[in-house]
């Protein structure tokens, strides 16, 4: 943070913003950029003034003279720092605006994300946890205005944003508000009220921000076949504010964190899955006293079965459907009465039961983590039943819980000693504790999940670390290999077609071609080492053939001793065997002699029948490490085949499985510019393919492409689709 007593006025920071070096950014963007800027001044404004109030009205409700104190301590301390944070944040707004003009070059989140929740004390915890269910709050109520956007924004830069990257995306806003606010020495009660004041006053009006943006742009001509959004209506807003102020007194519940958008996915879930209605129910005959089964009795039914969920090999046995009506049946005839389970909650577990269904057929999952996932479906009913924005909230912690077990696992091979795997063993800890530990309050998945995504992050930094090796060698190899064509290019120009000595040719073939390779790769070959090993080539080529002139052989007696040492320096450098060097020279030097003492008769050499000569007829080729190809890449497949255009639209990070005959191993894409280069989860490489050999093995079979999509969305889409296609039937 800048120095407190530096307070320099918001109108001076936005004109030196308009110094920056934006002249990258077209026209409509900068005036986006500059009336956007005009409402979260209004809005960090409108913050401010409030906070006061309602911290003085939480001091005067203090339960003692310690909490009160606190409070107005911290109304002292933003009264001081207000400006600052003022200009900060409008400072973290215009740099994340000079970033994406900047080619190759994105906004980048500094202090919110759950990577680092589990490197940080409780109260971070809790604050991160606030800032996520905001920024959900956002996406759900104006995801779809926020998206137009963003490819509008890409549109006009040239190069792919997503929403988290935005620089008015919630995620985005929020991050110049931590990063601006950091020398607030306030405890967490208060920095939760600040960010639910942050909340209602600047996030609350985002659709304004992007309707605005959007309508700006589209007049422009920006996109304007993406279908306008409807802005939202007046009267929603009251209530909005009245949920924001209830959470910034702490009264805060899972009803009221489900907005209209949740409440609006959940109900069209609800009309596909009537069909499915009446498949838990007791196994008796219907009666005339029927009393339904509350959303809290429910819940004690479910941690009854959850104390009672087979072991990993059984899991496949276990059916939800089956345990709960047994459950009924028992407790109907118990109390006399025919128990029955609410629609909605009878919804919630049709829908989580056809969910653990495409879970545990999916074939991109490893089948012992299909196994283990299997084990959590009660707990995942039990948190949908508490909170049914699990199923539209992208950003819930059980459902982001279930998507990074799978993402991190996509390595696991079934060859995979899982008994020893750090990642299995933790992801049957999480399962476990589930198990034995959850029974109603959800927020026991966000405290799995920040540990889950501490213990993934150091894994991955790891597996990462060993993939930049990997592929720091392959791009070493690649760069070899084309370093070996221009060698082999220079051998052939100077060596095609001549009658030369065989030791020669051996010579520059064998031994002094690497001299000019590795002059080649250490300097390139424009460089004054490159220049000076041809050089070398030219002048012991000409020291080996035949000379009549006079002048000739005067020159050869000075050439001599300077290429000696020359050869000997190039190949002592590239650390070519002393013993063959010292027979070549034994051998150089006789031919050197003979190359003296050769008679001249009638103009012409007479050739020592000693001295060997080959004549230089088939090109150079010289030898590589790499391994032969497949006998599949000797196949051609036509340009248009779908193998080899699924083969040009992998992306690096993509996931395949190489089945063999007696193994299943899955590797990840991590080069494709020379060869498609594949290692497995640690980093280690695994395989590797031309273009048109992936081609061919994908053709056969012999590799297949897993599907890496969020597992949880994955599994949903699949499910949605099967319910409309009963309706339509």
């Amino acid at each position: 943070m800048h120095n407190d007593g530096k307070v320099v006025p918001i109108k001076a920071i936005t004109d030196q913003a308009h110094n920056a070096p934006l002249a990258r950014l077209p026209v409509v963007l900068l005036q986006v950029r500059d009336k956007a800027a005009l409402q979260l001044r209004q809005g960090l404004q409108a913050l401010f003034d409030n906070a006061d109030d309602t911290l003085f009205e939480m001091a005067d409700k203090a339960a003692n003279n310690v909490e009160q104190n606190i409070l107005f301590e911290a109304m002292r301390d933003l009264r001081l720092k207000r400006k600052n944070i003022e200009r900060g944040y409008l400072d973290h707004f215009y740099e994340a605006f000079v970033q994406i003009g900047q080619p190759d070059s994105l906004p980048a989140l500094h202090s919110h994300g759950y990577d680092r929740l589990a490197l940080v004390a409780n109260d971070e915890l809790e604050r991160t946890v606030a800032l996520d269910a905001m920024v959900a709050r956002v996406l759900a109520r104006d995801g779809i205005a926020l998206n137009q956007l963003t490819l509008r924004f890409s549109a006009l830069v040239g190069q792919a944003l997503d929403d988290p990257r935005n620089p008015l995306g919630p995620a985005m806003l929020c991050d110049y508000f931590l990063r601006a606010g950091r020398s607030l020495g306030v405890g967490i009660k208060v920095k939760l009220i600040i960010l639910k004041l942050f909340e209602r006053y600047v996030l609350h009006d985002a659709d304004q921000l992007y309707g605005e943006a959007n309508q700006l742009l589209i007049a422009t001509g920006v996109l304007p076949e993406l279908k306008a959004v409807p802005r939202r209506r007046a009267q929603d807003r009251p209530q909005a504010e009245r949920e924001a102020s209830a959470s910034a007194a702490g009264n805060e519940s899972p009803n009221d964190s489900l907005d209209a958008n949740g409440q609006a996915v959940f109900a069209s879930l609800q009309a596909l899955l009537s069909p499915v209605r009446g498949r838990v129910a007791p196994r008796l005959e219907a009666c005339e006293q029927v009393q339904a089964i509350s959303t809290r009795d429910l819940l004690r039914l479910l941690s009854h079965l959850q104390h009672y969920v087979p072991p990993t090999p059984e899991t496949d046995d276990f059916d939800l459907h089956q345990q709960l009506e047994q459950l009924l049946t028992r407790v109907s005839v118990k109390s006399g009465t025919y128990r029955k389970i609410e629609v909605v909650d009878e919804d919630v577990i049709n829908l989580i039961a056809m969910l653990f269904e495409f879970i545990l057929a999916d074939r991109n999952l490893p089948r012992s983590l299909r196994a283990l996932i299997g084990r959590m479906q009660i707990p995942m009913l039990k948190v949908a039943v508490l909170d049914k924005s699990f199923f539209s909230r992208s950003s819930h912690p059980a459902r982001r819980l279930l998507n990074e077990i799978a993402t991190a696992a996509m390595g696991w091979g079934a060859s995979d000693d899982c008994q020893r795997d750090s990642l299995y063993l933790r992801v049957e800890k999480i399962v476990q504790r589930l198990l034995s530990d959850f029974v109603d309050d959800p927020a026991i998945f966000s405290e799995l999940l920040a540990e889950f995504l501490a213990f993934s992050s150091d894994e991955r930094r790891r597996n990462e670390l060993l993939e930049q090796r990997t592929r720091d060698a392959e791009e070493g190899r690649a760069r070899t290999a084309l370093a070996r064509q221009r060698v082999q290019q220079e051998l052939n120009r100077r060596l095609l077609g001549r009658s030369l000595p065989r030791v020669v040719v051996r010579l520059l073939e064998e031994a002094w071609s690497q001299v000019v390779l590795l002059a080649c790769l250490k300097h390139g070959d424009t460089s004054s080492q490159w220049l000076e090993a041809l050089e070398t080539m030219d002048e012991l080529i000409w020291s080996v053939q035949p000379h009549t002139e006079d002048q000739a052989r005067l020159r050869l007696l000075e050439l001599v001793p300077g290429l000696l040492k020359a050869l000997r320096d190039g190949l002592a450098s590239a650390a070519f065997d002393p013993f063959a060097t010292s027979e070549f020279f034994a051998q150089l030097e006789t031919l050197h002699v003979q190359m003296f003492d050769t008679p001249v008769v009638g103009g012409r050499v007479i050739h020592n029948d000693a001295s060997e000569q080959v004549l230089v007829l088939d090109e150079i080729v010289l030898p590589t490490p790499q391994a032969c190809e497949p006998q599949a890449a000797q196949v051609r497949l036509a340009d248009d085949d779908p193998a080899l255009l699924q083969v040009e639209r992998l992306r690096i990070g993509a996931w395949i499985e190489l089945v063999d005959e007696d193994d299943v191993q899955r590797c990840k894409l991590i080069a494709s510019t020379d060869r498609f280069i594949f290692v497995n989860r640690t980093g280690l490489k695994v395989r590797e393919w031309s273009r048109m050999a992936l081609a061919v093995a994908l053709r056969r079979g012999h590799v297949r492409q897993l599907d890496d999509t969020l597992l949880f969305d994955r599994a949903l889409d699949s499910v949605l689709s099967q319910l409309r296609q009963a309706q339509a039937r």
